[in-house]
This record gives C-alpha cells, sequence and structure tokens, in this order.
C-alpha cells in the first residue's frame, strides 16, 4: 500500500488505534478511581471476581450468625441480672425466716415479718416472668424457652443455653416456706440455703454460656473482619498508583491526538506537489 496516496491514510489509521486504545485504558483507570475497585464485574476478571463473591455470600452469612449470637447474649444478660436479683431476695428472706425464729416474738411481730416474707417470695415469680428478651425466658416458670445460637454459616452447630425455672415452683426453691406463721424450722433454714445454692448453680450455668456466645461472637467478628480484608486485596483498586496512571494517560491521549492530527494533515501535503 502507497504511503502517499489520498484514499487510504496508514498513519491516520494506527494513530487512531492507538489513541482508542488509550481511551479505553483511560476509561477503565477512571471507573477503578471512582468506584475503588480494579474488579467491578465479572468481565474484568471472571475467576477473580466468582471468587470475591463467593466470599462475599460467606461474609453475609456470618452477619446472620453474628445476630443470632448477639440475640442470644441480650437474653442470658436478662436472665443473669434477674437471677440476680432472685439471689437477693432469697437472702432477704433467709433474713425474715431467721428473724422468725426467735422466742418470745409477739403475733403481730410475727406476722409482719410473714407477710414481709410473703412478699418476698411473690416477688420472686415476678421477677422472674419479666426476665424475657424477645419472648424468650430463661427462668420462667415452666418455661421450655432457651438459646440455640447459630455457630456458623451452615446451621450444623449452635452455642446452647438451656432453661432452668428460677420460680416458687420450680425445683430450686419450691422447697422454701410459703409463710413464717407456722413456725420456723432449722430445715426451712437449710432449705433456703439450699434454694440460694442452686440458683447460684442456676446462675453460674447461664455465665457460662454468656462467655461461650462472647468467645465465639468475637472469633465471628475476626473471621469476617478477615473475609472482607481478603476481598479487598483480590478487588480493590490501589488508588494511588491508579491516579499516577491516569495522569500518564493524559498525557498519551493529548500527544496520540496531536499524532491523529499530523497523520490527517499528511494527504493535503501532496497537493503541494502539483503546485
Amino acid at each position: 500500500m502507497s504511503l502517499n496516496s489520498v484514499n487510504t491514510n496508514t498513519g491516520a489509521m494506527i494513530a487512531l488505534q492507538s489513541l482508542n486504545a488509550i481511551n479505553n485504558e483511560y476509561a477503565q483507570v477512571q471507573r477503578r478511581i471512582s468506584t475503588g475497585l480494579k474488579i467491578a464485574s465479572a468481565k474484568d476478571n471472571p475467576a477473580i471476581w466468582a471468587i470475591a463473591q463467593n466470599m462475599r455470600g460467606e461474609s453475609k452469612s456470618l452477619d446472620a450468625v453474628m445476630s443470632s449470637l448477639q440475640r442470644g447474649q441480650s437474653v442470658v444478660d436478662t436472665a443473669l441480672t434477674a437471677g440476680e436479683s432472685i439471689s437477693d431476695i432469697l437472702s432477704q428472706m433467709k433474713e425474715k425466716a431467721l428473724a422468725a425464729t426467735e422466742d418470745g416474738l409477739s403475733t403481730a411481730t410475727r406476722q409482719a415479718l410473714s407477710d414481709e416474707y410473703v412478699a418476698l417470695r411473690k416477688m420472686i415469680n415476678t421477677v422472674a416472668a419479666n426476665a424475657s428478651f424477645d419472648g424468650v425466658n430463661l427462668i420462667s416458670a415452666g418455661s421450655t424457652g432457651n438459646i440455640r445460637a447459630l455457630a456458623d454459616t451452615r446451621a450444623n452447630s449452635s452455642i446452647d443455653v438451656d432453661h432452668i425455672d428460677l420460680s416458687t415452683t420450680g425445683t430450686a426453691i419450691s422447697s422454701t416456706l410459703t409463710g413464717l406463721m407456722g413456725g420456723v424450722a432449722t430445715a426451712d433454714i437449710d432449705a433456703i440455703d439450699a434454694a440460694i445454692q442452686k440458683v447460684s448453680s442456676a446462675l453460674s450455668k447461664f455465665g457460662v454460656g454468656a462467655k461461650s456466645l462472647d468467645r465465639h461472637l468475637d472469633m465471628i467478628s475476626k473471621r469476617q473482619d478477615t473475609i472482607d480484608a481478603g476481598i479487598g486485596n483480590l478487588v480493590d483498586a490501589d488508588l494511588a498508583k491508579e491516579s499516577a496512571r491516569l495522569k500518564s494517560l493524559e498525557v498519551k491521549q493529548q500527544l496520540a491526538i496531536q499524532a491523529l492530527r499530523i497523520a490527517n494533515q499528511t494527504p493535503s501535503l501532496l497537493l503541494s506537489l502539483f503546485r
């Protein structure tokens, strides 16, 4: 093909191809800077995009696991707070029961002690019945509420905390006296002591469950952070590097435009040969 042709301008064609390639690369760099991603869609790098997308799905699934664990934490914390109140109430009941063992008490005094004791015992049921979070109560009377918090994204395992009845009808407290007017024996004081120990044991189990939930939540949070960082390593753009490339491409773009302008002027120079 002749280089001195007005029909086919080879130089302009080459200059245009170069300009188009630079413009495509310039658009790609601009897209990376605007999105912050070097791989924003499957066409950028199908294999890496698929890996990153799968990891995003895993990270989103961990959100559900963390929500389940956090809900479990709230349920257990509510039960612990109520259980501690019940333990304090039992201590006050023991105080009233001990006072009622004193010889020579008047009927009015014994009645007053009994009324306080009965009120405290009723308060246990009130506290137990109100120790609910999101409809789950670990210590209420006759409840079967328990915690089965998700432990992984496949729902294969869970962090379990079982229900323990801490009302006056539960095995922990039911053996305590219902009132003091019928007299208080050593066995009755022992029954209150036993109730305090059983409540403490129940609180210890809830505490173990709370610790398990806390530890697993911390582990899941760290795992999610690691996954998110891994996704970033795969698809995030190096903005400093892309910024430098953008400046370089701007210069190349101007040079390519100038080269195309020169190439387009070449055929007109042939006119001078005919003057």
